[in-house]
């Protein structure tokens, strides 16, 4: 793991895509009376004619969007997790989806990020919900340099995507390499069992793994940048190696990643436990409390891997 320098996944999102259309005239960036956040301000100024501010109208801005990308743009639309998928679904199953329109849905502050506003900004149920949509591609990158070329692979896949980044700062865990949309990354070799972890939560999958270690227990860590279409190839070959599989992630156990992990491994005899927000309404509070109170920090992870 390399040195951990922290940086604001919005921030680094937003520069990210700014960077790259500042060169690319198709890239349009549309708000949600979150452009600021979305880390746009720059943009906004540079590029007044290709930045749309519509409101607090999130079903319209995915129908205009989708007008957009019928006339060979790339729109880009961030805002809270929430708000660009639970609330405007119909018209991102409809306007984006079924009509294959070159859109890119980013929800920001996803999971229990946004943890002090309550359950009304939690996205617990995002990847399971976007998943239902034919040809929608999912990606929760895992560190900043990731955000960085999960941007460049989200905007150069034709077709649409759904991105989400947290909210609090987070550190670099990889070199940074090319991303490869549907390829997952092994983090950490092992033999004794497989955790499989997305988003923000693969750095507290690897230090969990380092504290089993410490105990004797070989973990290996599957990072799952792309949660769908997800690497099954990689994870069947994890699974027959180390004979069980633990699957981490800020989603609720119900739909998310370890329900996909799930069925791909549902013809090999091979227990798979599922780590995540139960199916309730989560608790408001500091984020890092309440990852620690739902088993979702290191000690958590390990501690379940121990039972």
């Amino acid at each position: 793991m390399s040195e951990q320098i922290f940086r604001d996944p919005r921030k680094t999102f937003g520069a990210a895509v700014s960077a790259i259309a500042s060169e690319d005239p198709r890239i349009v960036i549309l708000s949600a009376d979150s452009g600021k956040s979305s880390g746009f301000t720059q943009f906004a100024a540079e590029f007044p004619e290709r930045y749309f501010e519509l409101g607090i109208m999130e079903q319209g801005v995915v129908g205009v969007a989708s007008g957009l990308a019928t006339t060979g743009k790339i729109p880009v639309f961030c805002a809270i997790a929430p708000f660009t998928t639970a609330r405007p679904f119909e018209m991102v199953r409809n306007d984006v989806g079924y009509m294959r329109q070159n859109v890119k849905i980013v929800g920001r502050n996803a999971g229990i990020s946004y943890s002090d506003l309550g359950a009304t900004h939690h996205s617990l149920e995002d990847f399971a919900i976007m998943r239902m949509i034919p040809g929608m591609t999912i990606i929760a990158p895992q560190d900043p340099s990731e955000i960085e070329t999960a941007a460049a692979a989200m905007l150069a896949h034709d077709g649409p995507v759904y991105l989400r980044i947290g909210n609090d700062p987070i550190p670099e865990l990889f070199e940074p390499t090319p991303f490869t949309i549907g390829k997952a990354r092994t983090a950490r070799e092992g033999s004794d069992l497989t955790i499989v972890a997305t988003g923000n939560l693969t750095r507290a999958a690897l230090e969990a793994a380092e504290l089993l270690s410490a105990q004797g227990v070989s973990a290996e860590v599957i990072g799952m940048p792309t949660v769908w279409p997800i690497d099954a190839a990689t994870l069947r070959a994890s699974a027959a190696k180390t004979g069980r599989v633990f699957t981490v992630e800020e989603h609720y156990v119900v739909g998310g990643l370890g329900t996909i992990v799930q069925e791909v491994l549902s013809g090999q005899p091979i227990p798979v436990t599922k780590l995540g927000i139960p199916h309730e309404y989560a608790t408001s509070g500091p984020y890092m409390e309440i990852l620690a109170h739902y088993g979702l920090d290191a000690n958590g992870i390990a501690k379940a891997v121990q039972q």
